[in-house]
């Protein structure tokens, strides 16, 4: 059987009313089901309990981007600008979902605002609108792509450590370490990094853009980049979701049920 993959799911409203849907970019379905060889299950942004439950059932964790900013009372920051989009919804889900996956082991993969809530759940801060800092560069895809492009656009590079994780996922593939291009489309990021979060690439500006997590019992990994926009044609991106879904497969063949007992909400950051 195909590993059950959780992916998080924002609070968007649709319609002519703006009624609320839980809702995740068919994207992440799509690589789920091709490179993962998961079956995605979509985790409604409804609180710490749905979290609880469905944990027990989850062989791997993706945490989707989204145009919605973590709410800064999450790591005591400033309060966004007026204008910034936030899901309080998402975050009560995917924060303590997160600390509960990696003390499982549950084989988890960040994206983008995922990428960020890991660094938050873990005790991170996060710095916002990085465009508008000094010393900064704009972190976005370039706005000279075409429309075909903007999320496949190569928006700047990243220097990869070489004792790093990222280094090893991506040994015996044709790159160049010290300039990755990645079609970056964020304008947060990682401020002060948790505790345990391991940053293993750097945008030239010293953006951190690709961690892992110390100690952690499984695969946790995460990516400030969108790899699921263009993993058919970059062998880069394609790997990242291959080696999760390695590791989403062995977990769900290593256990038999997790208990209620084995998967844990802790409260505050590890």
């Amino acid at each position: 059987m195909r590993p059950l993959i959780g992916i998080s799911c924002c609070v968007k409203p649709f319609g002519p009313s703006g009624m609320p849907n839980h809702a995740a970019s068919d994207h992440y379905v799509r690589v789920v089901l091709g490179p993962v060889g998961g079956m995605p299950v979509l985790l409604p942004a409804a609180g710490e309990e749905v979290s609880r439950e469905l944990l027990t059932r989850l062989d791997g964790l993706l945490l989707t981007g989204s145009r919605s900013n973590v709410c800064p009372t999450h790591y005591d920051g400033p309060c966004h600008a007026e204008g910034t989009p936030e899901d309080p919804a998402r975050d009560s889900t995917t924060l303590p979902l997160i600390r509960a996956a990696i003390s499982a082991g549950v084989p988890l993969l960040a994206i983008c605002r995922g990428f960020q809530e890991l660094n938050v759940a873990l005790g991170g801060s996060l710095d916002q609108r990085i465009q508008d800092m000094d010393g900064r560069m704009d972190h976005s895809t370039p706005s000279d792509q075409t429309i075909a492009r903007v999320r496949t656009g190569k928006a700047h590079p990243v220097r990869v450590a070489a004792d790093s994780g990222l280094a090893r996922l991506w040994a015996g593939l044709d790159y160049d370490p010290a300039a990755v291009p990645v079609n970056s489309l964020h304008n947060q990021g990682v401020a002060r990094p948790a505790p345990r979060l391991r940053p293993e690439a750097w945008a030239p500006d010293g953006t951190i853009e690709a961690a892992s997590i110390e100690g952690a019992r499984g695969f946790a990994m995460g990516v400030q980049w969108h790899p699921e926009f263009d993993w058919e044609r970059d062998s880069l991106s394609r790997r990242i979701f291959d080696r999760f879904g390695e590791a989403a497969s062995a977990f769900a063949a290593s256990r038999s049920v997790l208990s209620r007992e084995t998967i844990r909400l802790p409260v505050a950051a590890e």
